[in-house]
């Protein structure tokens, strides 16, 4: 369990950093942003697949399928609908709507329980539930009403934003189940091995995306300076290094949290993403977050530790 929860706050902190990208890089369109982390994915994979390439070639077509799906949701689609809806929204509001994840995740998985973790009482499950939300209630509060008195503010487009950002729920609520069920259906697997796998799926997915993007660009009026944008360094390196931290090892962190703890709860642990973006929100903002946001945070970590003893039946 200790180990399990380790893994997932180690996934978070590093899944937290591709709240970063978008914050750093505004004048990139979302589509680039996606297609170039998950090309510096799929390009890192490569070297990993050959050291453990005895292991990958052990994956069958169904798992490669498996992969595929995966990487085409969780990753490309996700990133796409989370990098879209930070833009228009900014960093506060998209965190907010991820912040729910951990609820509605832990709600899906037992509602769509496979009988292999059991049941959870949903009077165990209710009090935890209830104070992360009440958490993420607090600290949306707070960004809300900042929004409101900015005279500048473009409701409509923070709106969109928000229903972007709902669509990235959508696809990381199936991921995880997803991904768990083909981790407890092989649990013979390395973690790594699978992360590696879904980075080497997701490569083609992003070749032809980035591919058709620079046709778009070169297309468009104005022109976008392609094949890296108008700060080529800044992008490469940023793309380069989500990549590696959060595309690869995040996701190796997150396999290794999903082999240790039941699905409802290893749902719950996304929490630590949402307080990791948060986090560097704020460090990028160069504020200390309003007392309602730490009372907001203190409900979110109370909510993990008592959803995290809720045993199963």
């Amino acid at each position: 369990m200790l180990s399990g929860v380790l893994f997932a706050l180690a996934a978070g902190m590093l899944w937290g950093l591709v709240f970063v990208g978008p914050l750093l890089l505004p004048d990139y369109p979302a589509a680039m942003q996606t297609f170039g982390r998950y090309l510096a994915f799929g390009l890192m994979a490569l070297p990993l697949a050959y050291i453990d390439r005895a292991d990958i070639r052990q994956l069958t077509r169904g798992d490669w399928w498996a992969a595929l799906k995966l990487a085409a949701i969780g990753n490309v689609l996700y990133y796409l609908f989370l990098s879209s809806a930070i833009l228009r929204s900014g960093g506060a509001l998209p965190t907010m709507i991820i912040g729910t994840l951990p609820v509605v995740i832990a709600i899906a998985a037992n509602l769509l329980n496979h009988q292999r973790d059991g049941h959870f009482p949903w009077r165990q499950l209710a009090p935890p539930l209830a104070l992360i939300l009440a958490g993420i209630a607090c600290v949306n509060h707070v960004e809300w009403t900042a929004l409101l008195q900015n005279p500048e503010a473009d409701t409509s487009r923070y709106m969109a934003g928000a229903l972007l950002a709902v669509g990235a729920v959508i696809c990381w609520t199936w991921y995880p189940l997803k991904n768990a069920d083909w981790i407890r259906g092989n649990p013979g697997r390395s973690s790594r091995v699978w992360a590696t796998a879904q980075g080497l799926a997701t490569l083609p997915l992003a070749l032809f995306g980035y591919g058709a993007f620079w046709l778009w660009a070169s297309a468009s009026e104005p022109a976008l300076p392609m094949p890296w944008g108008p700060r080529p360094f800044e992008f490469v390196s940023l793309m380069l290094a989500i990549g590696l931290l959060a595309s690869w090892l995040g996701t190796l962190c997150w396999n290794a949290a999903s082999q240790r703890l039941p699905t409802a709860l290893v749902g719950q642990l996304i929490v630590f993403e949402t307080l990791a973006a948060l986090s560097y929100a704020f460090v990028l903002r160069g504020q200390w977050p309003e007392p309602l946001t730490l009372v907001g945070i203190a409900l979110l970590v109370t909510g993990v530790i008592g959803g995290v003893r809720v045993k199963a039946i």
